[in-house]
């Protein structure tokens, strides 16, 4: 026969102490049970001891201490002692201690109500086991309900005790490292008469922005606390209950409900064992083993239920005319809550803690001899049994009670853990309802799961909705977040994110830099592909510029049209026509040119662009250049001895040296696009958020030298025809190439700096500015005058009015 003890809470049996015997009954029940059972434990009977620990740390430590130590001589039993485990203690402080002793002989302790996570230790409780999951996991629930809710500001409220300051500890630590919410404030719930503290924590809530309010402490605890939320009418909070209050019924009250009402709490798992409520019905003074002490549990139930006295009779108690107990009472006709079984929890932690050392002692029972666990394969035996041999196996117990829980121990001796969640209301008739509305559990599949059904829960606020409560409301995409210096990192400011960066993630801790060739939108949530630049065909400024061009284009067209058809004049032959006629065609070459820095950049535009520029170029201030040397070679041979500078200026010479000069510019622009040639680019360095196209021109040394060459021949052509200015013809060409150089000269001299002032297209539009302006300047100053006279004044197309040799003139 193996003994088993359960420690309960009673110190004396008062009306709030009928948990506590249920409980005892509990156990009672659960062992008649298993002696009935012929599969579990056959042929061995279970006995028990009941030891009132009186809600005295030291009561429970002596009952623990001679529940292990004692010999029985009323039992048919051999050994040293019968007892082989104990199911205890209710609280953890009572726990901590019994088990840090009861450890050093390996005796397993199974509670049923003691929750602190330090319990967990194995190094410092080698034999303790609970059937109540550990704060550690009540306090991980809690944090699934929070971020269910999106509550990331909540005030912790806590007992003075190992259960508070557990409590605390390890919701500190889960809420850090989960990173879901801060602490608001964290404040210790004394334990004894101290209004004065209780005052100045209800005035922390109420100045708090937290709405939500997280409490680990005892019934007793928050009747005191509530006193005081109602004198300060401290209402609109979410109270979050541990597993110590939330079916607490003495605060399930309508002067509470105001503010209690629509309260999440953890409760322990509830269940059912059928038979109980006939097994307490059947409870007799009678049956009671120790009916014969005045302190037996069932006789002081039994005088509570019927307000009496068995005999012998106390004198006050006769003097006031209390009547005695027969033992005939009925207990059927009692509305005691003894008997209400529908809301089994702690008492369902006892059943299940009973039935883990029976299951414990019958897997010990079938070892196989030989094949056992212990030294030699041994396997250990009713008569022999050591307590550390029962903690072996109940280490790996694996049972399923008869309301469907799984039961097993983990490698703390922690029950797999499930927690109903439960919820308050306030009910239009001023009644309380407290209904289940989701469970949190583990297993070893799914891992930790929390099922909760929103629709039923009933929320103590006018909207019906789940209460806000953060310190500041989330960063939404587009912005980061800024934690506020010396407040916690839920309290923070929402910074938008700079050009160039975003954050596409609600409360993003920092701006993510977008790629090169993407830029932020407007709102700064997602990254957009920069809009690209370049003078375009389709732009106001790259339509009028192609315009213009195309009208120059067809102006010298139209010129050398006229020149074409009136070639045989003395104005066209008089400056030699076919130089006339070539540079014409350069001139329409400059104009076409300009059009291939309108458009976006590709290599074959960019490596041609500046060649057909400079050659355009070159080829149209050769042919003025040569012009002007014919001129003042014409000057030089009219003078005496100046006959055969003419020779040197055929048209054979004058074709060869424009060759010689354009052949020059090709060389070099070979040469450029060679050695470095230009080639497209993406600048990103005008504008953030744009990508501007250009072509970069490779060398400058290249093209420093196309931009000399071309001056170098247009001052020299400058030169060469002011120096013939004032030649004696009536039309003298000579001032029209130098008005003509002039213009060209004065618009590259000021294309200089613009060119390197303009970022972008803009760089191009001064330079097509630059030729178009150039190429007109030299078509209107050298050909609007002939064109004038051709077309308008054919009177004066003679070669006697070109000489200066009118009839007319005086």
């Amino acid at each position: 026969m193996s003994y088993l003890e359960l420690q309960g809470t009673r110190h004396s049996l008062a009306f709030t102490e009928l948990h506590g015997f249920r409980q005892a009954q509990t156990m009672a029940f659960a062992i008649a049970e298993i002696n009935r059972n012929p599969s579990l434990l056959p042929n061995v009977t279970l006995g028990y001891s009941l030891y009132d620990n009186c809600n005295i740390l030291g009561a429970g430590f002596r009952a623990a201490l001679s529940l292990v130590s004692e010999v029985r001589e009323d039992v048919l039993c051999v050994g040293a002692s019968p007892v082989l485990g104990i199911v205890g203690d209710s609280t953890s402080t009572h726990s901590i201690a019994i088990s840090s002793t009861l450890g050093l002989y390996r005796v397993p302790l199974v509670s049923y109500y003691a929750t602190c996570a330090c319990l967990s230790d194995r190094y410092q409780f080698p034999s303790f086991f609970r059937t109540i999951p550990s704060d550690a996991f009540q306090v991980r629930a809690m944090l699934q309900i929070m971020k269910r809710f999106g509550w990331t500001w909540a005030g912790l409220l806590i007992s003075d005790d190992d259960y508070g300051r557990h409590a605390a500890r390890s919701f500190q630590s889960d809420l850090a490292q989960s990173g879901l919410g801060c602490l608001a404030y964290l404040e210790v719930l004394p334990w004894g008469d101290e209004p004065a503290e209780v005052q100045r924590i209800v005035t922390v809530m109420k100045k708090s922005t937290a709405r939500v309010v997280i409490v680990f402490v005892f019934e007793s605890h928050m009747v005191d606390l509530l006193e005081e939320v109602i004198k300060q009418n401290v209402t609109g909070l979410q109270w979050m209950a541990s597993e110590s209050w939330t079916a607490a019924t003495i605060l399930q009250i309508p002067r509470y409900m105001p503010y209690l009402g629509g309260t999440l709490g953890i409760a322990i798992r509830r269940g059912e064992i059928t038979g109980l409520r006939d097994f307490l019905l059947k409870t007799h003074p009678n049956d009671d083993p120790y009916n014969s002490h005045e302190n037996s549990i069932v006789r002081q139930f039994w005088e509570y239920t019927f307000q009496c006295k068995f005999a012998p009779l106390p004198s006050e108690w006769a003097d006031a005319g209390g009547r005695m107990c027969t033992g005939q009472e009925d207990l059927g006709r009692t509305e005691s809550t003894l008997f209400d079984v529908s809301d089994l929890r702690p008492e369902y932690n006892v059943y299940k803690a009973v039935y883990a050392l029976a299951h414990a002692l019958h897997d010990m029972m079938h070892c196989v001899p030989g094949r056992g666990p212990f030294i030699g394969h041994s396997c250990a035996s009713l008569q022999t049994i050591q307590p550390w041999q029962l903690v072996y196996y109940l280490d790996r117990i694996n049972f399923t009670t008869t309301f469907g829980d799984h039961v097993s121990f983990d490698e703390n001796g922690d029950v797999l853990p499930i927690y109903d969640v439960m919820n308050w209301v306030w009910l239009p008739d001023g009644r309380t309802k407290v209904h289940n509305v989701g469970v949190v559990k583990k297993s070893a599949s799914a891992g930790e799961e929390l099922i909760l059904d929103e629709d039923s829960i009933i929320w103590n606020s006018e909207s019906r909705k789940p209460p806000r409560s953060v310190c500041s409301e989330s960063c939404s995409p587009g912005t980061r977040v800024a934690i506020r210096k010396g407040e916690p990192v839920c309290c923070f400011d929402c910074i938008a994110c700079s050009e160039g960066e975003i954050s596409n993630e609600t409360d993003s801790s920092e701006c993510t830099r977008c790629p090169e060739d993407f830029w932020s939108s407007p709102l700064r949530d997602l990254c957009v592909p920069k809009s690209i630049e370049f003078l375009s065909y389709h732009e106001a400024l790259g339509i009028s510029l192609t315009t213009i061009s195309l009208k120059g284009t067809l102006i010298s067209a139209i010129v050398l049209g006229i020149f074409i058809h009136h070639r045989s004049t003395p104005m066209v032959r008089a400056n030699n026509s076919e130089l006339s006629f070539l540079l014409l065609l350069s001139l329409k070459l400059c104009f076409l040119c300009s059009l291939l820095f309108i458009g976006r950049p590709r290599l074959w535009t960019c490596q041609l662009r500046h060649a057909a520029f400079g050659i355009s170029f070159v080829l149209c201030v050769s042919c003025i250049l040569v012009k002007t040397m014919v001129v003042l070679a014409v000057f030089k041979s009219s003078k005496p001895g100046g006959t055969d500078i003419l020779k040197w200026f055929g048209a054979m010479q004058q074709r060869g040296t424009v060759l010689a000069l354009t052949s020059i510019q090709a060389a070099v622009c070979i040469s450029w696009l060679v050695a470095s040639s230009p080639t497209p680019h993406k600048n990103t360095q005008y504008h953030s958020d744009k990508i501007v196209y250009e072509c970069v021109v490779g060398s400058t040394v290249g093209f420093g030298v196309l931009l000399g060459y071309i001056g170098l021949l247009a001052l020299l052509s400058f030169l060469l025809a002011f120096m013939a200015r004032n030649l004696p013809d009536n039309f003298n060409e000579a001032k029209l190439i130098t008005f003509s150089m002039l213009i060209f000269c004065a618009v590259w001299i000021a294309f200089i700096p613009a060119y390197i002032s303009s970022p972008g297209k803009y760089a191009d539009a001064v330079e097509v500015f630059a030729i178009l302006a150039s190429s007109f300047g030299i078509l209107g100053a050298l050909f609007g005058p002939k064109c004038y006279i051709i077309l308008l004044k054919p009177e004066r197309n003679t070669k006697k009015s070109i000489m200066g040799r009118d009839t007319n003139k005086t």
